[in-house]
């Protein structure tokens, strides 16, 4: 398949879920099934080119005309799953996004108001037809939020040097039941010992997602373009799942001390990414 772009948008951690071709009505089904077979399908760097090429015109296209007919696919113990890229959708839910990420001289400059007025009209006509829309991608910029460690554990942690032009890799998979699993003992320790807080926001909002999805589904989260802001050394010693479920657990059991050194181990993995993003 032929490059949009040759170049690495970094920065963006994912978290994915892979349906079995069973949770897909027909005849979305059959369309998967047969695109699973096929020996092209893009590549996680494709998808990421293909987003950047539509920034490029004078407007830019914020948007996607038409939505993606692409998708990630894993085989999961013999059972083909896939993540659709629903890359229109995602599009406009990061478009509600932009304004707390960017100062408004800056957002103006890069998404014209008129632009941004055009795209929320257009997602407001979709959403009305399709109110039960959602993505099998989340997205997060120069970080990967805590309540997406939750889902995962150490164990299930894959990290790759990589060499030469094969960039580095973090990444973790986990069941679905085992995710949702987590997500529920973590919010019963933590409001137990904090009552409420953006922890416990994050997990509620992340675990609803999750409850969309076929149960036999692969959660994964993906460390992504975050790869190029972490020091090769930081990266490979990069265990914040721990640290999260070893911070969750302390609280579990009344040990505040023990919850504080985990967190602090988090700031410090953390501050030299926040300094980029400041810097940035």
């Amino acid at each position: 398949m032929p490059k949009v772009s040759s170049v690495i948008v970094p920065y963006a951690a994912y978290l994915r879920v892979y349906e079995p071709l069973a949770a897909f009505p027909e005849p979305e089904r059959g369309y998967w099934t047969r695109y699973a077979r096929r020996a092209d399908r893009p590549s996680y760097q494709d998808e990421l080119r293909r987003s950047l090429a539509d920034l490029l015109p004078t407007p830019p296209i914020p948007v996607p005309v038409h939505e993606s007919s692409d998708a990630f696919v894993l085989d999961v113990d013999g059972v083909v799953c896939v993540c659709p890229w629903r890359t229109r959708l995602r599009g406009w839910q990061a478009l509600d996004e932009l304004p707390e990420e960017l100062p408004p001289p800056v957002l103006d400059a890069v998404l014209p108001p008129v632009v941004r007025r055009q795209a929320a009209q257009d997602y407001e006509r979709w959403l009305a037809r399709n109110p039960d829309a959602r993505p099998w991608i989340r997205t997060a910029t120069w970080q990967v939020p805590l309540n997406w460690f939750v889902l995962v554990s150490d164990e299930e942690r894959r990290f790759d040097k990589g060499s030469g032009e094969v960039p580095p890799m973090l990444r973790y998979r986990t069941p679905m039941v085992q995710a949702r699993r987590r997500v529920a003992r973590a919010l019963r320790a933590l409001k137990e010992a904090i009552d409420e807080g953006p922890l416990i926001d994050g997990l509620i909002d992340v675990g609803r997602w999750l409850e969309e999805f076929h149960p036999r589904s692969l959660v994964e989260l993906d460390y992504g373009g975050l790869v190029h802001v972490l020091p090769a050394g930081a990266l490979e010693d990069d265990h914040s799942a721990a640290d999260v479920a070893e911070g969750i657990e302390a609280l579990r059991l009344g040990d505040g001390d023990a919850a504080g050194e985990a967190y602090a181990r988090l700031v410090e993995r953390w501050r030299s990414v926040r300094n980029r993003r400041s810097a940035n």
